[in-house]
Formats: structure tokens, sequence, C-alpha cells
């Protein structure tokens, strides 16, 4: 079990590691061991969660999903099988943190009365500058 928050966890049965050989440097280790993890994830699986944070939470990682609708989450930055798959966890678990907090709504506001003079003097020189080619043209 892979707890979230004290509420929110995600059962091992449904995460789906497979250990692949890593790219990149590395020496003779990159070629024989596979430290690699690719990590899949059920999101429809994950107790405690709600309606509104599992929307989220998909919109959030919406480039992720594969065809079944599952979270693909990769690590190959270590040299070490468990510390990538220590790592992926890690992402996952912020993920899923970052889908709890819901958005603040956005306000309205109003220009002050200083901006919106400011402003108003603006167009007012602009225009003015406009007039003044105009006369010199003619």
């Amino acid at each position: 079990m892979i707890r979230v928050t004290p509420s929110i966890s995600i059962a091992e049965r449904e995460l789906e590691e497979h250990f692949i050989r890593a790219s990149g440097p590395g020496g003779q280790n990159v070629n024989k061991v596979a430290t690699k993890v690719d990590l899949r994830v059920d999101l429809d699986a994950i107790e405690g969660i709600s309606e509104p944070a599992l929307a989220r939470l998909k919109a959030l990682c919406r480039h992720r999903l594969d065809a079944d609708g599952r979270l693909m989450i990769s690590s190959q930055t270590e040299r070490n099988q468990a510390r990538n798959l220590a790592e992926a966890l890690d992402r996952v678990r912020a993920l899923v943190a970052a889908a709890l907090r819901e958005p603040r709504s956005r306000r309205a506001s109003r220009p002050t009365g200083a901006s919106r003079e400011r402003r108003l003097e603006t167009k007012k020189r602009r225009g003015a500058l406009k007039r003044e080619r105009a006369r010199e043209q003619d």
C-alpha cells in the first residue's frame, strides 16, 4: 500500500512495474543491469480520492496516460533499480498531491482610478503627437 495522504492510498496490486535496461552513460553496467523502471498506475483504483480531484489528476497527467487510461512514469536517473522505483513512486505521490489542491477561483478586478487616468493621459499624448504630424504634411 502506497500512502499519499492518511486517507488516500494506492494498492500495490494496482501498480505494474517493468524493469528494462537504461539508456545513456553507465559503462558496462548499462549493458548488463535492468535499472530503468516503467511504472503504470491505474488512476481509477486510487482509494479515497474524490471525483473532482480524480478529474484534475487525469487532466494533469493527460500526456502520460496509455490507451487503457493508466498513468505511465519512467525513471532511469539512478544506477540502482530500487532507487529508480522509489523515485517513480515519489513522482506518482507528487502528482496525486498536486491534484488534491483545488485551484483558486479568479475574482474579477477593476482598474484603479489612477491607472485609468494614466491610460487616458497616454492616449491624449499619442493623439496630440499624431495631430502634429498631420499638420506638418499639409
